[in-house]
C-alpha cells in the first residue's frame, strides 16, 4: 500500500513520540489536537506499513541462530555461545561456566582435558563453583606437562583440581609434553606410564580442547619440531600442541616429539569440545572448524558472528 510522504512523516512522528520518547497516547492526541483512538489507529498503521518494526530479543535466540548456521555448514552439532563481559577476564569466566554447563548437557563421564589459557580459567571457575555431582567419573590429561611455570600448562595439576571439584577420579600423565628429542619421546612412549594413559585416551567420551592462535605464547618449540613447515603451510591456530591452517589441515612433522593424544585417537572421541578464549581469532576458529574434529563449541557470540559474516 502506497502512502504519501506527508502521511509517512506524520506516522513516524507519532511512533517516535510513543515508542522512543515514552509519551502516552492521550498526551500525543492532546498535542496534535486529535482523539486518542486516532493515535491508536496511527500506531497500528505505522506497524502495518513498515514505518515501525518491532524486534523481540528473546534470550538465547541469537546464539541459537548462529549455532544453527554452523550446524548446516560444519561438523559442529551444538555448543554454548556467550556475550562479551566487561573485560577479557570476565568473558573468560563466562566461557568457563558455559563449558562446564555443556559437559552436563552432553552427559560427559570420561573426560579428556587439554591445556591453555581458558582451561586454566575454567579450573579457577570450578574452584569457586564446585560441581561435585557433575556426572563426570574420570578425568585425564590429553598432553604432557610443560616445563614452564604457568598454571595453564600444568596438565596433571589442572586434572587434579578439576577432578576434585567435579567429584571425579583423576588419571595422570607423568611425562613431559616436550622431551628433548624424538628419540627420547620414542623411549618414553614405550613405558607402562604411557600405555596406561593411552588406554584412558581410548575410553574418553568427551574432550575439552582449547582453540588457540598461531603464533602462540608459549611457542612449544615449534621451530625445532616443525622447521619451516608451519610457515610453509600457513598455520593459523593451535589445539593442544598441534597446529593447523585455515583450510583445517593438521600440519604434521616427522620430527614432532610432543607427547600428546595421537591425532587419530582424538578424532574418534564422540564429543570434542573446542573452547575459545576471549582473544581467539576468527582465523583460528575457521581453521579449527574446517578440520572437522570439533563437534561442539564454546565461544563468544561476536566471534562466531564475525566468522559467519566473512
Amino acid at each position: 500500500m502506497k502512502i504519501s510522504q506527508e502521511k509517512r512523516a506524520r506516522l513516524a512522528y507519532v511512533a517516535r513520540r510513543y515508542y522512543l520518547e515514552d509519551q502516552k497516547q492521550s498526551d500525543i492526541a492532546r498535542e496534535l489536537g486529535v482523539s486518542r483512538p486516532l493515535i491508536s489507529r496511527m500506531l497500528s498503521d505505522a506497524r502495518e506499513l513498515g514505518v515501525v518494526e518491532i524486534t523481540i530479543h528473546e534470550p538465547g535466540a541469537k546464539a541459537a541462530s548462529l549455532l544453527d548456521r554452523l550446524r548446516l555448514s560444519s561438523s559442529i552439532r551444538g555448543g554454548v555461545l556467550v556475550d562479551d563481559g566487561e573485560d577479557d577476564d570476565a568473558t573468560n569466566q563466562t566461557l568457563s561456566r558455559g563449558a562446564v554447563e555443556l559437559l552436563g548437557q552432553l552427559g560427559a563421564h570420561r573426560l579428556g582435558v587439554g591445556w591453555g589459557h581458558l582451561i586454566g580459567q575454567l579450573v579457577t571457575w570450578l574452584e569457586e563453583n564446585p560441581q561435585p555431582h557433575s556426572g563426570v567419573t574420570d578425568i585425564c590429561p590429553l598432553v604432557g606437562n610443560a616445563s614452564i611455570p604457568a598454571r595453564n600448562y600444568q596438565s596433571n595439576e589442572n586434572v587434579r583440581l578439576m577432578a576434585q571439584q567435579l567429584g571425579a577420579a583423576p588419571h595422570f600423565l607423568y611425562l613431559p609434553a616436550l622431551p628433548d628429542s624424538l628419540e627420547e619421546k620414542q623411549l618414553l612412549c614405550s613405558t607402562e606410564v604411557y600405555r596406561q594413559i593411552y588406554q584412558q585416551w581410548e575410553q574418553i567420551d568427551t574432550a575439552l580442547v582449547n582453540i588457540g592462535n598461531y603464533p602462540s605464547s608459549p611457542d612449544f618449540a615449534s621451530l625445532v619440531r616443525y622447521g619451516s613447515l608451519l610457515q610453509h603451510h600457513r598455520a593459523c591456530g593451535r589445539m593442544l600442541a598441534y597446529y593447523f591452517n585455515e583450510e583445517g589441515k593438521i600440519i604434521q612433522s616427522e620430527q614432532d616429539f610432543a607427547i600428546q593424544v595421537p591425532i587419530d585417537v582424538l578424532r574418534r572421541c564422540p564429543n570434542l569440545i573446542g573452547v575459545c578464549s576471549a582473544n581467539t581469532s576468527v582465523r583460528a576458529l575457521r581453521g579449527a572448524i574446517r578440520s572437522g574434529f570439533f563437534t561442539h563449541l564454546v565461544a563468544r557470540t561476536g566471534l562466531v558472528k564475525a566468522l559467519l559474516e566473512q
